[in-house]
């Protein structure tokens, strides 16, 4: 990924934080079909230090647990916020018109060795983490014990579990840094009256970077 230094995260637990916020992964492999691309939420871990692990559970079915070769690197992409970024926005743009659309976004890339895990205990623990966290914020949240055992067992024995232990990790953030302070403001600003829940989430971002 191409990363000028103006745009580059280079904090571990940044983004440990980002991917756990974000969680949904592009996990890409290459395979004997060549490269892969799959869709998946991950747990983090914050060892080992620096970097971590990722942890997550593919379906048996799927043959990117079987065709991966452990020698080789693979790499998660975790995205996150990302918006359109209007000239419009821009100030500055009365001085010349010197200015150009763009697109803000935030993004890291986890890089490692993946294992596979074919292990039903290992499995369930990490299914009951990952059930918690996202239903902490449920009035009534639901635990894998609401369904009834001989269910939770089958669905067991239909996924595996697969494990990343990061080597490196490689976040750019995007938000108009780039920009002079009172560009930065009217892209807060614009962004804030576009509205939308990524848009929002960038304007946030644009006003902390």
């Amino acid at each position: 990924m191409y990363v000028p230094s103006h745009f580059e995260e280079t904090r571990s637990e940044v983004m440990q934080q980002f991917i756990g916020e974000h969680s949904l992964g592009t996990l890409v492999t290459l395979g004997p079909t060549g490269l892969n691309a799959n869709h998946i939420p991950f747990e983090i871990h914050p060892e080992p230090s620096p970097f971590g692990t990722l942890r997550a559970h593919v379906a048996r079915s799927n043959p990117v647990w079987q065709d991966v070769d452990g020698g080789l690197e693979s790499m998660v992409i975790f995205q996150g916020p990302q918006a359109y970024i209007s000239p419009s926005w821009y100030p500055t743009k009365k001085d010349g018109g010197r200015v150009v659309p763009t697109y803000n976004y935030m993004v890291v890339h986890a890089y490692g060795r993946l294992r596979t895990v074919d292990d039903p205990v290992w499995v369930r623990s990490l299914l009951t983490r990952l059930t918690a966290q996202h239903e902490a914020g449920s009035a009534q949240p639901w635990t894998l014990d609401e369904a009834p055992a001989d269910y939770i067992d089958k669905m067991l024995s239909a996924i595996v579990g697969i494990e990343l232990s990061i080597t490196r990790l490689v976040g750019k953030w995007k938000v108009s840094q780039n920009q002079p302070e009172m560009n930065r403001v009217g892209v807060e600003s614009g962004l804030r009256k576009k509205g939308g829940e990524n848009s929002l989430a960038m304007a946030a971002a644009v006003a902390k970077r």
